[in-house]
């Protein structure tokens, strides 16, 4: 299981290539997310870099491509489940996981191996009422919702793509959403429930991330290097397509 990561070139005569990686890694992390940029930014000086938060389809769609070919109209939607605060999945320095605060003072943490919880729409709010309560969250998670139900208004944040990211506003009628994309600062502002634990995002993060970047690099170029091997793709190693596999 895991997120792909794609990248398209295009040439000026309007050819394009498809590479694609299965390692996402330190780019959903919230202590690592702004480091990860910091270094992509460093390696295309005078380049726009940007995170395409609808995923292929995005991609697609910027690519002059159909965005409908990667999506699954007809795909049912899954509710993550609400996690307790001695919960095991929410262990370790990058638990991941997708904090809920809500005006009044609630706060609830989701899994985040599943939907993002902002696209049940007004269902979610009735899910909320049985779900565990935690005091505050300083969990170092990689998505949130701030909810007003009183104003009927919410902002919501990620960290990874979430299918159709531009049309929630849709799934939530008469109440005002505000998509803060990366933001998750926002959502600090927004409450007094979420606060992540503090972290380096200075040179020794840098350091950290440069180090295991070079340690898969070499696993793909071992890889490559391999008689017989089968598809790179399944061994993590960039894939040269003639035409996007969706």
């Amino acid at each position: 299981m895991g997120d792909r990561a794609n990248v398209v070139v295009v040439r000026e005569n309007g050819t394009h290539e498809l590479y694609r990686t299965g390692w996402e890694g330190p780019s959903t992390e919230l202590r690592h997310r702004a480091t990860v940029f910091e270094l992509i930014r460093a390696a295309w000086p005078g380049w726009e870099v940007r995170w395409l938060y609808d995923g292929p389809a995005e991609l697609r769609e910027y690519a002059g491509l159909d965005p409908e070919h990667v999506r699954c109209p007809d795909s049912d939607l899954f509710a993550a489940p609400f996690l307790a605060p001695e919960d095991e999945d929410l262990a370790g320095p990058d638990p991941g996981g997708v904090v809920i605060t809500v005006e009044g003072g609630r706060c609830h943490v989701a899994s985040a191996a599943f939907d993002h919880p902002v696209r049940e729409g007004v269902a979610l709010l009735d899910r909320l009422a049985n779900a565990p309560e935690h005091k505050s969250c300083a969990l170092h998670v990689n998505a949130g919702i701030h909810l007003d139900p009183e104003r009927r208004r919410l902002g919501w944040w990620s960290l990874y793509s979430s299918p159709q990211a531009y049309q929630v506003p849709e799934l939530w009628p008469g109440w005002t959403v505000e998509f803060w994309q990366d933001d998750w600062e926002r959502h600090i502002g927004a409450g007094d429930r979420f606060s992540p634990a503090p972290f380096d995002d200075g040179e020794e993060a840098r350091a950290a991330l440069l180090a295991e970047a070079r340690k898969r690099w070499a696993v793909r170029a071992r890889n490559r290097a391999q008689p017989g091997a089968r598809c790179p793709a399944e061994h993590g190693s960039p894939r040269r397509c003639s035409e996007p596999h969706g």
